[in-house]
């Protein structure tokens, strides 16, 4: 990882920072619409495993680079060597990358400017946020080609309602960009020249808030997630207990008994 782009054409995955700890993940395979090969996984899992333990880091923006967003595996790869274990394995460490990107402790925004397909649609479920240009499509497409998208289903179904999930599964057909947003694939849809400005406005608002009141928060809302309601009230109490012996919560709160900015 570097304070500078890594403009080096054959690397897979490009890496930047900038000053606030911002970084900049880019799917750099655009040849193959980003596709995600055994070599990409890779990149990612290593790349999200580094920043995982770099405490200096705030946000992370996952873009890709080309005309698509991402295509989902690289299906000429897994046709060439068909075992059952080969593909347990690949689908195992395709799970291991989302599972990465859910258990970073800062937020992850895709920043969507083309199509995402299967674990490309996928990937885009799976970040914290998601900002798509108005001309982005969605789908789960496999079973156009008998494969039903069962990894995928996993994200999807926990972002949309069960019946648009299992409709966009069974059907392979795609949502626009602006049907994606209305049933809560992504946040926020925008014309592609403004892009990069909405995906920045959500940056800017995240790195205004303290990084430990973010990470806590972001580690149990989706512990919760998968809890019963009773269970869910029992760790939230002690998740938002804990938060509020932090320093920045208490500077935070006397700072609006004195009715000034926080000093963080």
């Amino acid at each position: 990882m570097t304070d500078t782009p890594d403009t080096s054409h054959d690397a897979l995955l490009l890496s930047a920072r900038d000053e606030r700890g911002v970084v900049t993940l880019t799917l750099n395979r655009p040849q193959a619409f980003n596709s995600l090969s055994e070599a990409m996984l890779a990149a990612l899992q290593t790349e999200l495993d580094t920043l995982a333990d770099d405490p200096s880091v705030r946000c992370v923006v996952l873009a890709a680079a080309g005309r698509a967003y991402c295509a989902g595996h690289d299906l000429k790869e897994m046709r060439a060597e068909p075992s059952l274990g080969y593909y347990r394995d690949l689908f195992t460490r395709c799970g291991k990358v989302m599972l990465a990107i859910q258990r970073l402790p800062v937020p992850v925004i895709a920043r969507v400017h083309g199509v995402a397909t299967a674990a490309g649609c996928q990937l885009v479920a799976t970040c914290d946020l998601a900002v798509a240009v108005n001309t982005a499509r969605f789908a789960v497409s496999g079973v156009n080609l008998g494969l039903f998208c069962a990894t995928p289903s996993v994200a999807l179904s926990r972002n949309v309602g069960r019946k648009t999930a299992f409709e966009m599964l069974v059907t392979g057909e795609f949502l626009s960009a602006d049907e994606a947003r209305a049933r809560g694939l992504v946040n926020r849809v925008v014309a592609p020249e403004a892009l990069d400005a909405e995906v920045e406005r959500l940056v800017a608002s995240i790195v205004a808030k303290p990084r430990a009141a973010v990470a806590m928060g972001k580690a149990l809302f989706y512990r919760q997630l998968e809890m019963g309601v009773e269970a869910a009230y029992q760790t939230a109490v002690q998740t938002m207990a804990c938060n509020m012996m932090d320093d920045s919560a208490l500077e935070g709160v006397q700072a609006f008994i004195d009715k000034r900015p926080p000093n963080w």
